[in-house]
């Protein structure tokens, strides 16, 4: 594809041949006008590259859940409806439309994903959900989010996978699955009530599974916290690849 700075480029090589004028007086006294060989060729189509106004990846159902206020979005894939594994694409939204600005690998649930939580069943609910609250065991990382710093986030014990947890939840931001928005993501508020589960978040990767969370890496959860913004709506669109294409 021809980006816009080679179009600029193309054009700037077609005028040092033709010259700044391009009229007769540039043709050579022997050589009658209407005879020269054109010194210039015409500029091929360049398709400009636009970002687009969709999430990428999403099917109208989806699509249609996301709030018009949006302008930052954080994709979960997930590898396949029964997988642990996924990847998470950060994407804001400006005048031209949505655009990437990081990709990261990521862990959900065990068993991988539901469109009917429940409490217990170790998958992660599919869904678009807003992003409010934050917090963690460690102190502020530089969110504009509301954070909530404390011992109540300390983790211990092992993973599915025997890997130690302690650590997992030094940073955490609270997805808005069955919860009460603008409190802290230690509020055990269920709207829906408790047999659908909650305490879904965003938190620190422990190298394995979780129970229904998704997890990245701690670098990859500082440039979250530092980049979402209450301003731009911020919201998590979630679920495993087919799922969300409907």
């Amino acid at each position: 594809m021809i980006t816009y700075k080679s179009r600029v480029a193309l054009l700037g090589a077609a005028l040092l041949l033709t010259g700044c004028g391009g009229g007769a007086e540039a043709a050579p006294d022997h050589q009658p006008a209407a005879t020269r060989t054109p010194t210039s060729t015409p500029l091929p189509d360049v398709a400009l590259e636009v970002a687009p106004q969709q999430l990428p990846g999403l099917g109208p159902e989806t699509w249609a859940k996301v709030p018009d206020e949006a302008r930052q979005a954080v994709v979960v894939t997930g590898n396949g409806r029964n997988s642990s594994r996924s990847t998470v694409v950060l994407y804001e939204r400006s005048d031209i439309g949505w655009e990437a600005r990081a990709e990261w690998p990521a862990h959900n649930a065990l068993r991988g994903w539901s469109d009917h939580h429940r409490a217990g069943d170790l998958r992660s609910p599919i869904g678009v959900f807003t992003l409010t609250d934050a917090g963690g065991l460690l102190r502020d990382p530089g969110t504009r989010l509301p954070y909530d710093q404390g011992s109540g986030f300390t983790v211990n014990g092992t993973g599915f996978e025997g890997e130690p947890l302690a650590g997992s939840f030094d940073y955490v931001i609270a997805i808005n699955y069955n919860r009460q928005p603008g409190t802290t993501p230690l509020d055990w508020t269920r709207p829906l009530g408790a047999g659908r589960g909650g305490g879904i978040w965003l938190h620190v990767d422990h190298g394995g599974p979780t129970q229904g969370c998704v997890s990245v890496a701690r670098e990859h959860m500082r440039k979250l916290l530092r980049t979402l913004d209450p301003d731009l709506h911020p919201v998590v669109v979630m679920g495993d690849a087919k799922s969300l294409a409907r």
